[in-house]
């Protein structure tokens, strides 16, 4: 497995590695006076001026990654001297490096340090003359030019930087956005299935005595149960814990228990889908608030390509059927989400459907 960290950290060391290689090689004698000419002046032995143009020129890429405005201009600094002077070492090699990553790194004061760096090189020019050296015309402007394209490199890898780094702070935005969505639909498929069932079943014990009585008030205090279960389990979404059971047939039962008689029909092997599952429960919550006591039906059948998913219930009132509450809205966008299918509205002969196919 690649290690991020180690990877990061060998290209944070490439400007140093660089800069000692740099620094190495020009101190070798075959390679002193192996680098850039600018300016038409003889070369000249190494010194100790030399040397502190080439460690200015090469060491200072250690703080490439950090400082980048400040290393070109320390790097530039020593590329003027070793010129000026008549060294030429192989560390001239350094300035299009700074540049390169001035271009890339620098965040801020980038114009200003362009027209600085402008007007520094058209004097590093004007010098030469009064060395006894100097230019052709054409070849200060293929200088000047060869680092513009250098810098524009630098400056096109940046504006990639950034449109990646905006990219992901927008995915990230995007994906904080939907699974706040989806948080709530699950809260709110939870919340109303589970409250509304206890609703029924408090209002029906009423009416009860003996035995009844106390096996309702049983049925209410396993239903608060399970609400809670599944509330534990949804907030453990930053810290996954044992899934929810999403059996069907237990979830039919519970209905019954209510007082709604379903009948429930299940084709295929089973298969432990969530978006079925809220399906199911979704419209036998409608049922049980909107037309208690009618009979209902649950048809699922499974196979290796989807899920088909059909509630019917007899009877209905509109609020259940019109398809603009926010448990339909949000059943709809759960299976269009994954590319499935999804219905919901008044049946030929009267009562509601809610129907859902959900890919494999």
């Amino acid at each position: 497995m690649i290690n991020l960290r180690r990877v990061s950290r060998a290209r944070h060391a490439i400007f140093p590695l660089v800069g000692l290689l740099l620094f190495a090689g020009s101190l070798l004698p075959s390679l002193q006076t192996f680098g850039t000419q600018f300016g038409g002046l003889p070369s000249r032995s190494f010194d100790a001026l030399a040397v502190g143009a080439v460690a200015l020129q090469s060491l200072s890429l250690a703080g490439c990654r950090r400082w980048p405005i400040a290393v070109l201009a320390l790097v530039s600094a020593g590329f003027a001297i070793d010129q000026l002077c008549g060294y030429h070492s192989f560390a001239g090699s350094a300035l299009p490096v700074a540049v390169l990553n001035a271009g890339w790194r620098a965040d801020r004061g980038r114009r200003t340090a362009a027209i600085g760096f402008t007007a520094a090189y058209l004097l590093f020019v004007a010098a030469f003359p009064l060395r006894g050296g100097g230019e052709s015309a054409a070849g200060v402007a293929a200088f000047y030019l060869s680092l513009v394209v250098v810098w524009g490199i630098g400056a096109w890898l940046r504006s990639t930087r950034v449109a990646e780094a905006e990219r992901r702070r927008r995915v990230a935005e995007e994906t904080r956005a939907a699974e706040r969505a989806r948080i709530a639909r699950e809260l709110h498929d939870v919340v109303t299935h589970h409250v509304t069932a206890m609703v029924v079943q408090t209002e029906s014990a009423r009416y009860l005595s003996g035995e009844r009585l106390d096996q309702t008030l049983a049925t209410v205090t396993g239903t608060g149960r399970q609400a809670i279960a599944e509330l534990r389990n949804l907030l453990d979404v930053l810290n996954p814990g044992p899934q929810p059971d999403l059996g069907l047939d237990t979830l039919v039962e519970r209905t019954r228990r209510a007082g709604q008689p379903v009948e429930f029909t299940e084709v295929g092997t089973p298969a432990k889908s969530e978006v079925a599952y809220r399906v199911v429960q979704e419209a036998l919550t409608n049922a049980l608030k909107h037309a208690p006591g009618s009979p209902t039906s649950v048809q699922v059948r499974h196979s290796d390509e989807d899920t088909t998913v059909e509630v019917r219930t007899d009877s209905a009132a509109d609020a259940a059927v019109s398809g603009n509450g926010r448990g339909l809205a949000g059943l709809r966008d759960r299976v269009d989400d994954i590319g499935g299918d999804f219905s919901a509205g008044r049946g030929e002969g009267g009562g509601f459907y809610v129907r859902a196919r959900i890919p494999a």
